[in-house]
């Protein structure tokens, strides 16, 4: 299986992140586990943000939850991440990640990720 993040590099404050995950090699509705995001500002750990499962239900974490939408695209074998409201500290490589464990903080957590992609919060 193989995992691969799309979308801007740079946003602005205040506006709307939007990345996309594209998966091959399997199929996101497979009963599996969960389809997570996660993200790494610069200097810290990893952050889970939230996951979607092969039914199609979605977890967030608390923090972001208010400002975080997990949604998916069958036919593509998408899913895709928004935050609205970004701020600089939103800046962090992103990735997507499969694996059996909801909130995984480590990589060892998923089985399968993406090579991640870098988003600024910049003006």
């Amino acid at each position: 299986v193989q995992l691969q993040e799309s979308g801007p590099g740079l946003v602005k404050p205040s506006q709307t992140l939007s990345l996309t995950c594209t998966v091959s090699g399997g199929s996101i509705t497979t009963n599996y586990g969960y389809w997570s995001w996660i993200r790494q500002p610069p200097g810290k750990g990893l952050e889970w943000m939230g996951a979607i499962t092969s039914s199609g239900s979605t977890y967030y974490s608390p923090s972001l939850k208010s400002r975080t939408s997990i949604s998916r695209d069958t036919s593509k074998n998408q899913f895709t991440l928004q935050l609205s409201s970004v701020t600089p500290e939103d800046t962090a490589v992103y990735y997507c990640a499969a694996g059996r464990r909801l909130q995984g903080s480590r990589w060892s957590d998923y089985d399968y990720r993406g090579q991640g992609t870098q988003v600024t919060v910049s003006s």
